[in-house]
């Protein structure tokens, strides 16, 4: 990460301000006592608890047009509400209390329910009459009510304030993304430890950063292994579908998109459990605090409405990793060469009809579904009989890298034989075998 310098902490322990009326004062700190309540936990509502149940849809959800007033700000305006409070902390990191406190107003004018601006706000009220000795101090009868909610505050300030210091390398893209076809338009990064989510566009350079931001992960952290243990997963997944939210119930905000957890990886591994969504928030709150949900993403309503304007189901990948890894673009090119040329080689034995040359790609603990390695033999041994010595050519091919207790390969493509304009969209995973990499599953997604 690139580090920008701002130090709005710093302020925060400066010498006081003539004092001023404490109306304002009282106003933050009362919108800010309604939103210190413990937040509604997703064990009776987020998809993650209901393990793969259907999205509900509810006879009593407001429309849209009941749901906004006429204040209401619109989705535009509301992709702005992060970098205006950003604007705030970096007048605040060069001085300018008077202008951050103004900016700081206007921002709790417009968006009522942003907690963080609230408290930030009420930070720069009370740093006109007494020092702080640092972020979120709020009056001791206040942290009574809810201690733990305004520690999550005060963490959800460092991760933003982060956003604002520590950006990515212009060059450099998340090492999971080795190659991507031009069809698929849009992919996402989510750093938990900053909680952060990025959002790329494909475009004739490649990959490049459009949007990054502020996400909600686990109430217990991730690398999920288990139904209902409140972890978010860790590793690389795809958008299966599209859920608006005339389909759910408020607590999912503007939408959500589902994941395709657990993986083939996932399954080998033993890990359960299911119904991981990138989703919004309720109606009535702007943001969740870092680590909140039963194992979903969760993002801002406009935010997220943003990313479902943009991205396509199934040809989208999501990697969620505990910190990402930014590698340029001309590190990765040797490697990036040396795998396409090992998909080459898959596609050769299989055009080639050689079937023992095709099955030395297989793992010997191959399994999809319930074939095992011979069954799966007798599978390809079929389709090699069939395809009659017709070339066949991998369209869209989409390489993707994991590595945590084993270096992993998720690779797709469509499979088109010659004569055919079209074919089947097949889904792989590579894993090392003793240092060569080796096809452990292998599957038809379209």
């Amino acid at each position: 990460m690139r580090r920008q310098s701002a130090n709005p902490s710093a302020w925060w322990s400066r010498r006081p301000w003539p004092a001023r009326p404490v109306a304002a004062l009282l106003a933050a700190l009362a919108v800010l006592i309604v939103g210190l309540a413990p937040e509604v936990a997703d064990a009776r509502q987020t998809p993650s608890a209901r393990e793969a149940s259907p999205p509900t849809r509810s006879a009593g959800r407001a429309s849209a047009a009941q749901q906004a007033s006429p204040s209401s700000p619109s989705p535009r305006q509301s992709l702005a509400a992060e970098a205006r409070l950003l604007e705030v902390y970096r007048l605040i990191g060069q001085g300018q209390g008077r202008l951050a406190l103004d900016k700081a107003q206007a921002l709790v004018q417009d968006f009522p329910h942003f907690q963080l601006a609230q408290l930030v706000y009420g930070d720069l009220l009370l740093a006109r009459s007494q020092i702080l000795p640092n972020m979120g101090h709020a009056p001791a009868d206040l942290v009574a009510k809810a201690p733990q909610r305004l520690e999550q505050l005060r963490t959800e300030a460092h991760r933003r304030l982060a956003a604002l210091t520590e950006r990515p390398p212009s060059d450099a893209l998340p090492s999971q993304f080795i190659e991507l076809p031009p069809t698929t338009r849009h992919a996402i990064a989510v750093d938990a430890s900053r909680s952060r989510l990025y959002l790329f566009e494909n475009g004739p350079k490649g990959l490049t950063l459009v949007a990054d931001h502020y996400a909600s992960v686990g109430r217990l952290g991730t690398d999920k292994s288990t139904e209902g243990d409140q972890r978010t997963p860790l590793g690389v997944y795809y958008i299966t579908s599209r859920l608006d939210a005339s389909q759910l119930t408020d607590f999912y905000g503007a939408g959500a998109l589902p994941l395709n957890y657990p993986n083939e990886y996932d399954r080998r591994l033993g890990r359960t459990g299911s119904g991981i969504w990138l989703h919004g928030v309720p109606s009535d709150s702007y943001a969740r605090s870092p680590n909140s949900t039963d194992g979903c993403v969760a993002l801002a309503n406009p935010e997220l409405q943003s990313i479902l304007q943009r991205v396509q189901p199934r040809t989208t990948p999501v990697v969620i990793a505990q910190q990402l890894q930014w590698v340029r673009h001309d590190q990765r090119e040797s490697e990036r060469r040396s795998l396409q040329n090992l998909i080459e080689g898959w596609r050769v034995a299989r055009a080639s009809g050689d079937l023992n040359r095709l099955m030395s790609f297989y793992s010997s603990q191959f399994s999809a579904g319930n074939r095992d390695l011979a069954q799966w033999r007798q599978t390809l041994e079929r389709e090699v009989a069939q395809q009659r010595g017709r070339s066949l050519q991998l369209k869209d091919l989409a390489i993707l890298g994991w590595r945590d207790k084993s270096d992993i390969l998720v690779v797709t493509f469509g499979e088109i034989a010659e004569g055919q304009r079209t074919g089947a969209v097949k889904r792989q995973y590579w894993g090392k075998e003793g240092g060569l990499w080796k096809i452990f599953f292998e599957g038809v997604i379209g």
